[in-house]
């Protein structure tokens, strides 16, 4: 354990910090939120919601737990500014998790089960698949994606409603967690960069669970205002945006000779 604790460790990346630093000064309380805005969907539309909202809702969960066990094998790579930040990210996945969780008992709702949409339990599996932080980052990265336009769309759909409010508030989260994502990944690829192929195959893996979910709640979607065509778009273009800036159109070449 000598060799891995160091009791004053170098703080020296300073964008990561700055990220940080971010995380902590824009922490918020679901008590903030005022609960007593209209729904703006009838019962119909609130049950449908929940059922559409139920990937997502997991996703915080295993996003939670997922960083707790990554914090430690950035501890014994010595990697503090991202512990720091992860520390951060740990926390706004808890507070979605439970502000989810108090919408949906507004609702008066409960999400799906596991058993109800098997596409969510493969997707997830295949998130804790990863056992590496670099993996498991770039799920993460990906998740954040789908996240970031799920939100969106319905916020920009129901724009005075309560779940506006908290998408709002969730999407500033998001938008720290992918700014983190890159950073981290541009990096860890320019020292390991067999990873690429390994992402782009993860990649492929979870768009199609994404697009295997969405067809599986078409209809209920549809209802509250997500079309699969403006979603996927979406997120298939930051994607590819990201991978292009993380220099991943490399790895997708064949190799020559």
């Amino acid at each position: 354990m000598g060799q891995v604790i160091r009791v004053f460790p170098r703080i020296e990346n300073a964008k990561l910090m700055e990220l940080f630093r971010k995380g902590v000064e824009g922490q918020w309380s679901a008590a903030e939120i005022d609960w007593t805005q209209p729904l703006s969907l009838d019962r119909h539309e609130q049950r449908a919601l929940a059922m559409v909202l139920t990937p997502i809702y997991l996703g915080e969960q295993t996003a939670m737990i997922g960083a707790s066990s990554t914090i430690p094998q950035c501890f014994a790579a010595h990697e503090t500014e991202a512990q720091l930040y992860l520390s951060t990210f740990l926390l706004d996945e808890a507070r979605h998790f439970e502000t989810l969780t108090r919408f949906y008992n507004t609702l008066n709702q409960r999400p799906l089960e596991v058993r109800q949409l098997k596409d969510m339990f493969r997707y997830q599996a295949r998130l804790f698949k990863s056992r590496d932080r670099i993996e498991w980052l770039w799920g993460i990265l990906l998740s954040d994606i789908l996240a970031r336009h799920f939100y969106s769309i319905l916020a920009k759909a129901h724009p005075t409603s309560l779940f506006a409010t908290i998408a709002s508030r969730i999407l500033r989260d998001e938008a720290r967690h992918l700014a983190f994502a890159e950073l981290y990944l541009r990096a860890a690829l320019e020292r390991e960069p067999q990873f690429g192929p390994v992402f782009l195959k993860m990649r492929d893996e979870l768009l199609r669970l994404m697009e295997a979910m969405y067809a599986a709640l078409k209809s209920e979607a549809l209802l509250i205002g997500i079309d699969g065509q403006t979603l996927f778009g979406g997120v298939r273009r930051d994607i590819e945006n990201k991978a292009r800036r993380l220099h991943l159109s490399a790895a997708e070449r064949p190799a020559e000779g």
